[in-house]
C-alpha cells in the first residue's frame, strides 16, 4: 500500500433548509487516496457527489454545515478548520476543486494570464508576474496547452480549451488532491479524451498527486480512476477497483446503474438496457434500513429494519447489502 495522501474518516454533513429541515446529503462517508493514485465516485444525479466533493474541501458555508468526521490530508486533519484558515492555506495548495460547469468560471473580460496572475497574488502576494507567467507557461505546455493561451480572452478558446485552461488554473499551485466535479459532461468525446489525457499528465508529472473524479457516468471511471466507489441517497454503496465496479458490481444499484448505461468496453457493448424503478429516498426523512429497499427487485424484510453497514469481501472491495456475495450472484444469475 503506497502513502495516502487523503484519508476520510465518517464524514457527514448537511444542508439546512429555509424551514429548518436537515438534509444529510452526505452520511457517514468514510474513503483513502494514496499517491498516485485516482479514485472515481459515479452515482445518479442528487446521490449527493458534489455535496460530498465541496465537503472534502473543509469550506462550509451555509446552507451546508458539516457535522461529524476527519478529513486528514497528507497528515494534516483539515475538520473543523476556521473558513478562512481554510482558504489561505488549503485550498489551492493542499487541495484543489474543479465544479461542473466550470468552464464559465473564466472572466471574459481578462486574458487568461491576468486571470492566473489574480488566483496565485490571492494566496501568494510575493509571487511576480514574470514568476506567474513562467510558472503559468510551464504548466501549459506540459499538459499540452501552448502558451499563447496565456494571452487569449476566455471568448476566444473553444469549450475544451476553456476546460483544460480551468484545469491547468486549478492545479497552478501545486495542490496534493485534486477533485474534478464532472469535468467533461458538457463536451465532445473529442474534447472529453482531451481533458481525460490533460488528468493523466497531471498525476505523471506531479503536478498532483491524486485525483478524484466524481460523473455520472460509471464507465467513464474505468478509463480515468484506479478504484471506484459508487454513492446513493448520501451513502457509499459500494467500492472496487475500476474494473471490479464496471464489469462485475456486486450491489444491487451499482448492478443497476451499469444496466442503465450504454457501454462501448467489450463483454458489455451486447448488453441489454434495464432501467431501475423508482426514485431515490427523500433525503429530509431517509427510511431507516436500507436506502434502497424500495427500488430492489432482492429486498428482505430484514432490509428495512436498520442501517446496514459495509461488507469486506476481499482487499480494498466492500458493498453495503444484507444479502451475502454469494446470494447476490445467485440471484443475478436467476435474474
Amino acid at each position: 500500500m503506497g502513502k495516502v495522501i487523503l484519508e476520510v474518516r465518517e464524514l457527514t454533513t448537511k444542508y439546512v433548509t429555509r424551514f429548518r429541515e436537515d438534509v444529510y446529503a452526505v452520511d457517514h462517508v468514510s474513503l483513502k487516496v494514496e499517491e498516485g493514485k485516482s479514485l472515481g465516485i459515479a452515482g445518479e444525479s442528487g446521490c449527493g457527489k458534489s455535496t460530498l466533493a465541496l465537503s472534502l474541501m473543509g469550506y462550509y458555508f451555509p446552507p451546508l454545515h458539516y457535522i461529524s468526521g476527519d478529513i486528514i490530508i497528507d497528515g494534516r486533519n483539515i475538520s473543523g478548520m476556521k473558513p478562512d484558515d481554510v482558504r489561505k492555506s488549503i485550498l489551492g495548495r493542499e487541495i484543489a476543486y474543479i465544479p461542473q460547469a466550470a468552464m464559465n468560471a473564466l472572466n471574459p473580460t481578462q486574458k487568461v494570464i491576468h486571470f492566473i496572475e489574480d488566483v496565485v497574488q490571492a494566496h501568494d502576494p510575493t509571487k511576480s508576474k514574470k514568476e506567474i507567467y513562467e510558472m503559468a507557461r510551464t504548466l501549459f505546455e506540459t499538459v499540452g496547452l501552448p502558451a499563447s493561451v496565456l494571452q487569449k480572452y476566455s471568448v476566444e478558446l473553444s469549450g475544451g480549451m476553456k476546460q483544460r485552461t480551468v484545469i491547468a488554473v486549478a492545479v497552478i499551485l501545486g495542490p496534493k488532491v485534486l477533485i474534478a466535479d464532472e469535468p467533461s459532461s458538457a463536451l465532445d468525446v473529442t474534447s472529453q479524451k482531451m481533458v481525460i489525457k490533460m488528468l493523466r499528465d497531471l498525476m505523471e508529472s506531479g503536478f498532483i498527486k491524486a485525483m478524484i473524479f466524481i460523473t455520472h457516468e460509471l464507465p467513464l471511471l474505468y478509463n480515468v480512476t484506479d478504484d471506484i466507489m459508487v454513492m446513493y441517497a448520501g451513502q457509499i454503496v459500494e467500492k472496487g477497483t475500476a474494473r471490479e465496479a464496471v464489469f462485475d458490481p456486486l450491489h444491487p444499484y451499482a448492478k443497476g446503474l451499469m444496466g442503465s448505461i450504454i457501454v462501448p468496453e467489450e463483454g458489455l457493448r451486447s448488453a441489454r438496457l434495464t432501467a431501475i424503478p423508482g426514485v431515490p429516498p427523500n433525503l429530509k426523512n431517509p427510511p431507516p434500513g436500507c436506502r434502497f429497499a424500495d427500488r430492489c427487485k432482492y429486498v428482505r424484510p430484514e432490509c428495512r429494519v436498520a442501517s446496514v453497514p459495509m461488507r469486506e469481501v476481499g482487499e480494498g472491495r466492500m458493498y453495503r447489502c444484507v444479502l451475502s456475495e454469494k446470494e447476490l450472484r445467485e440471484a443475478y444469475q436467476n435474474g
